[in-house]
């Protein structure tokens, strides 16, 4: 039998095992005070491992640009700054290399003189100094004027060498032609966060493609945010957006703007807006209003798009549509005759424009003298049901659905007899500008109505894949082409017969066909129309040529204060640009339909810059005797054509009248304001003479009377 052996526990052994049991308690409580408090050796656990766990940051995607038809820049994502300045000492640790603003007078002195010239005025001496003033700041931000600088104001400021002078860089929106197209192309705001949002017009509308997709990088970082050696980094890359092409022909935008400013320089008004459209295609080519805005410097007073927010009366122009469904319906004969004047509609009376009429006559004259008398006979004879059932085809009291936010329907709601009567001349019924445009398209398309469109293709700039891609889209035979070719005869002699102020609209170089509007303005506080003698919106519709119109020209405009010949002179002039552009007179060569760009003649010789423009047929007025040009007219960079207007002035005050024979009344009020003369126009039409012989000593401080003749 094997013997057992026993063991003996003396005093060190029964220390060691209670040392053993201590410390085996001791790291049981450990444990559990870890697991519950989750701090070890001063270090919360928890925290820890959450700042360890993931990192996010979001890569914000580059957004899509957008383009006019011809790929001319209309807004893009640019690089920008905001300028900071250090101004705790202690960040100069040798003297020699400040680290910090040294000496806060000059800096505040140079940075104001580059701030104002690049037409920052906030930035003056006096406000950057008391930033740089603030006591107990590391540093300031030199805002608002300094933040989002672009790159040539950066370049500037680092070229002045100032201590303490340092950039944040970020991006922004850039929109290089400033309140071009302004409406249409919209504008964008950052949050706190840097997330871009798109506002007003296309930059709205097409938010979602012109963002793209916010991609993310995620890593591991340490209790004080530091990434880990060896992280693994996951990077979901961000997607851009997608670039969009507009309809817009950068041209006839200019030549809208261009006269819309003009126009609204001189005199006051609620607001003007003009839209050129493809009679062909349904596609914009061009839309201004005045006022307008600049989306870089967001100086808006308007938030509506004139183009689909703005409804109201249209006037005589409803008499297209209104004796367009008398035809349609068969109750029209242009050789009858009715009584103008006056007519009664239930207990109102309703009038022609000059209160008496023009005593019998035919309904193809009532239509050219714009007759209400005429309208409301022939709407009574509709009826109500037949009437707005016409004016439902046409697209009216319907939103067009073009791509571009908040547009209205306007109202065609009538139910009274009285109603019927004025909704056939454009009273007590609304309509947009956009629903004209898309109604007048089927007199251009033998009946066919077209939908008006904005977007002529959106592409990804990863792959330059089409997404999408603008094109003409038939809403329907709205009528005949019998009575289209009667309405294009109709409208012909509104502007060709004389007999209402419609002839004022005539163009120089082609024919068109056109029907004038003046609408009552409805009184904001209820009880009917405003009274005053500019309380009217205006309008005209016009297609050219007329003989086969290929452009809509639609124009309105809200309690002009101006002669209205004014009015008229900046449509006409419009159409004369846009039909040299197109080359729709035949007498213009193709070398004279071409666009140019205007040069910097600024500060070079007078001898060779007019060498220079010799190759293009220009018509050049050069004022002075001096070899050096000190002003010009256009400016650097805007487009011309042939035959345009060029002005130059020169170091030399020795000016000679010079011959403006033939100048249009706005180029002749561009020439008064460029030399600083005041001027006295007689008449109307283009310019025949002149109160100061031509070569005769210009003395600034008479004034310039000029006569105008109609040469139509």
């Amino acid at each position: 039998m094997k013997k057992v052996k026993t063991i003996e526990f003396n005093f060190f052994t029964y220390l060691l095992l209670f040392i053993i049991i201590i410390a085996f308690i001791a790291v049981i409580l450990k444990l559990s005070y870890v697991n519950t408090f989750k701090i070890v050796d001063g270090i919360d656990l928890e925290a820890f491992a959450n700042n360890r766990n993931t990192t996010t940051k979001t890569l914000y995607a580059t957004r899509g640009s957008i383009y006019d038809t011809n790929g001319e820049y209309l807004a893009q994502t640019v690089n920008s700054y905001t300028v900071i300045a250090y101004l705790e000492e202690s960040r100069t640790t040798d003297i020699k290399n400040p680290q910090h603003v040294v000496d806060k007078e000059l800096t505040a002195e140079k940075l104001s003189e580059v701030f104002l010239k690049h037409n920052i005025k906030s930035m003056t001496k006096e406000y950057i100094l008391s930033l740089l003033n603030q006591e107990d700041r590391y540093q300031v931000e030199l805002g608002p004027g300094g933040r989002d600088i672009t790159e040539i104001v950066k370049v500037e400021i680092e070229n002045l060498n100032l201590p303490g002078i340092d950039f944040i860089s970020s991006s922004k929106r850039y929109y290089q032609m400033g309140n071009f197209a302004s409406y249409l192309v919209g504008y964008t705001v950052k949050d706190e966060e840097g997330k871009v949002t798109g506002e007003m017009g296309v930059e709205s509308y097409y938010n979602d493609e012109l963002a793209g997709r916010d991609g993310k990088t995620s890593y591991q970082t340490d209790t004080y945010g530091y990434k880990l050696p060896n992280s693994k980094e996951v990077t979901d890359p961000a997607v851009a957006g997608s670039n969009i092409y507009l309809t817009i022909d950068n041209n006839i935008q200019l030549f809208i703007e261009q006269e819309l400013k003009d126009l609204a320089s001189e005199y006051d008004m609620s607001w003007a807006t003009l839209t050129v459209a493809d009679a062909k295609t349904g596609a914009i080519l061009g839309a201004g209003s005045v006022p307008s805005f600049d989306p870089n410097k967001l100086n808006i007073t308007n938030y509506l798009n004139p183009l689909v927010s703005y409804a109201y009366e249209p006037g005589s122009t409803m008499k297209i549509f209104s004796f367009m469904a008398a035809m349609e319906a068969g109750i029209y004969d242009g050789n009858k005759t009715y009584q103008s004047g006056t007519i009664q509609v239930d207990d109102a009376t309703i009038k022609d424009f000059n209160t008496v009429g023009w005593g019998e006559i035919t309904f193809d004259s009532g239509f050219a003298y714009s007759s209400n008398v005429a309208a409301t006979n022939l709407a009574l004879e509709l009826g109500r049901d037949r009437l707005i059932s016409f004016y439902e085809k046409c697209g009216f009291g319907a939103l067009t659905n073009i791509n571009l936010p908040e547009e209205v329907a306007g109202d065609i709601d009538v139910v009274y007899k009285t109603e019927v009567a004025t909704a056939s001349f454009g009273q007590g019924i609304t309509t947009t500008p956009i629903q004209n445009i898309q109604a007048l398209t089927m007199l251009a398309n033998e009946g066919v109505m077209l939908k008006p469109y904005i977007i002529d293709k959106i592409v990804d700039p990863n792959t330059n894949a089409v997404l999408y891609e603008g094109k003409r889209e038939e809403l329907g035979q709205i009528v005949s082409n019998e009575t289209v070719n009667k309405m294009r005869s109709l409208m012909h002699d509104v502007v060709y017969s004389g007999k209402t102020d419609a002839s004022m609209f005539k163009p120089q170089t082609i024919e068109i066909i056109g029907k004038t509007g003046t609408a009552q303005i409805a009184n904001p506080n209820g009880g009917g129309y405003l009274t005053g003698a500019n309380d009217y919106v205006r309008s005209f519709a016009t297609l050219f040529p007329a003989n086969d119109p290929q452009y809509i020209l639609y124009f309105s405009v809200k309690q002009f204060q101006g002669p209205f010949r004014e009015v008229t002179q900046a449509v006409a002039d419009i159409i004369d640009e846009i039909a040299k552009y197109k080359n729709l007179v035949a007498a213009i060569s193709n070398e004279e339909s071409k666009i140019y760009s205007m040069d910097n003649f600024l500060n070079l010789e007078t001898t060779k810059s007019l060498e220079k423009l010799k190759s293009i047929n220009l018509r050049i007025i050069t004022m002075g005797d001096g070899n050096i040009i000190t002003k010009q007219y256009p400016e650097s960079n805007t487009k011309i054509i042939s035959n345009s207007l060029i002005i130059f002035k020169t170091n030399s005050n020795n000016y000679i009248m010079p011959d403006l024979t033939g100048l249009t009344k706005s180029e002749v009020v561009t020439f008064c304001n460029f030399i600083g003369i005041k001027y006295k126009i007689i008449g109307d039409g283009l310019v025949s003479s002149t109160n100061i012989p031509i070569g005769n000593i210009l003395d600034l401080n008479n004034t310039l009377e000029i006569t105008l003749t109609n040469t139509n």
